[in-house]
């Protein structure tokens, strides 16, 4: 049998993906656990997961689109469902993330595995509702006749940089709830506001032709802010993304490797702090 050395003394700038494998058999354990604790004891199960973004799609777009009165080159509705895809994918993350070392606090306590599995586990368990969005989306684009654009190609590569910015935000508040609690009680204020600075039920330059430039910068700091616009448009095309995207995209690259950086750099100490 294999011997586990564990060096209280040994330094590393950034996590141990060579160990994370070796315990790939708890991340499909704690994702499981995640996933069946999730729905269980519901009635519905897992329309959950269905109802809760088609309430709230419906109200984008009825105050987006019929109050505020937004146009765009698709029914508003499809517009809108194509952000939300990509986006409660990302909200799921970073709510459930933020908590998730201090809901697990008792193996914490007791066992050694690397931290990182707990945040990483909650991030799969978040593909069910992207799913669930993705065929809604696929859905509403047969029911209007919609037609993917030749920039369908780009989607993937948009899909992945949600993801990645995600995951980046999901470790950050992961390692920051375990020694700061506050941000149990402001990580749902962040969701509910990025639903609405995130161009979801409305196109990216309805918010920054009315701002000055530094301000509009200042907009696409937020990292959905590029993903969301970049795969509206590899799945409609029109207007392609302009340079702003990029702010977004090196913001989701800052924010993946110093997140990963302070979670190692606070992981030795998570079974002190919880």
């Amino acid at each position: 049998m294999p011997k586990l050395i564990i060096d209280a003394n040994k330094r590393r700038i950034i996590p141990d993906f060579k160990e994370l494998f070796r315990y790939k058999d708890l991340f499909l354990t704690l994702s499981w656990r995640d996933f069946r604790v999730r729905y269980a004891q519901t009635t519905i199960g897992l329309l959950w997961a269905v109802l809760q973004p088609v309430v709230t799609l419906l109200i984008l777009s009825l105050v987006f689109g019929k109050f505020v009165g937004v146009k765009t080159e698709v029914p508003h509705l499809l517009f809108t469902v194509a952000g939300m895809s990509i986006w409660t994918y990302f909200s799921y993350v970073m709510t459930n993330s933020g908590n998730s070392i201090i809901a697990s606090q008792e193996m914490v306590k007791k066992i050694y595995f690397p931290r990182l599995i707990i945040p990483l586990s909650k991030a799969v368990v978040g593909f069910i509702d992207f799913g669930v969005a993705l065929f809604i989306l696929i859905t509403l684009m047969i029911y209007f006749q919609v037609a993917p654009s030749s920039n369908i190609w780009a989607a993937p590569l948009f899909l992945f940089t949600g993801i990645i910015a995600a995951l980046g935000v999901g470790i950050w508040l992961s390692a920051l709830s375990v020694r700061y609690r506050d941000f149990q009680h402001v990580v749902p204020f962040l969701v509910q506001i990025g639903l609405y600075i995130t161009p979801i039920a409305y196109p990216a330059e309805f918010a920054t032709k009315q701002l000055p430039e530094w301000a509009a910068n200042i907009y696409f700091l937020n990292p959905m802010a590029g993903v969301v616009q970049g795969f509206r448009w590899s799945l409609f095309g029109g207007t392609p993304p302009g340079q702003l995207m990029w702010v977004s995209v090196i913001m989701i690259g800052v924010i993946f490797i110093t997140g990963l950086l302070y979670f190692n750099k606070v992981e030795k100490n998570m079974a002190d702090y919880v």
